[in-house]
């Protein structure tokens, strides 16, 4: 019994040493820029959330807000997000977005400090049903690799535009 509880702990303490290494590595990595956390700007590292909010006079609006939990870097966002497609039920709605307003603005984004983008709808189309909005987040030297995705129900149409990524929720 002692020597299975003595395998036992090493094999602990082997794997936590492990998973240490593992951890220095990945600190290192380029996705980290060279800081201890990774940036929040990275897909993976953020959520995002639409929620309806009111119209304005031909239009139906949405917001985008994404929020990054504790643990990861801020980071520098500008312009409005590219490559926006939109899906209902894993279906691609055939609907891109185009883009409006300042794109040069930069904003920060991280903990405790959320960050939104308006999806504006013309009103006098008829809307098709999604349920998710994919999107490439923009730094201001340009995309921040890899697809971010939106929950949340909203509908689309011919003519839908982006707005530029704001501070807040």
């Amino acid at each position: 019994m002692m020597r299975t509880n003595r395998k036992i702990a090493v094999t602990f303490a082997a794997t936590l040493l492990a998973g240490a290494a593992g951890a220095g590595a990945a600190q290192a990595s380029p996705t980290t820029s060279g800081n201890a956390a990774p940036s929040a700007c990275r897909p993976a590292n953020h959520t995002a959330e639409i929620t309806e909010v009111a119209g304005s006079a031909g239009h139906r609006h949405y917001r985008v807000t994404l929020t990054a939990p504790l643990g990861y870097e801020p980071c520098a966002l500008a312009g409005s997000p590219a490559d926006v497609r939109f899906s209902n039920h894993g279906s691609d709605s055939g609907v891109t977005a185009g883009r409006y307003g300042g794109q040069k603005k930069v904003v920060t984004f991280g903990p405790g400090r959320p960050v939104h983008f308006d999806i504006q709808v013309p009103s006098s189309r008829r809307g098709i049903p999604a349920d998710e909005a994919s999107f490439t987040l923009r730094a201001p030297d340009g995309a921040i690799p890899g697809t971010s995705f939106a929950q949340g129900g909203l509908k689309v149409a011919t003519g839908t535009l982006v707005g530029p990524v704001r501070r807040g929720s």
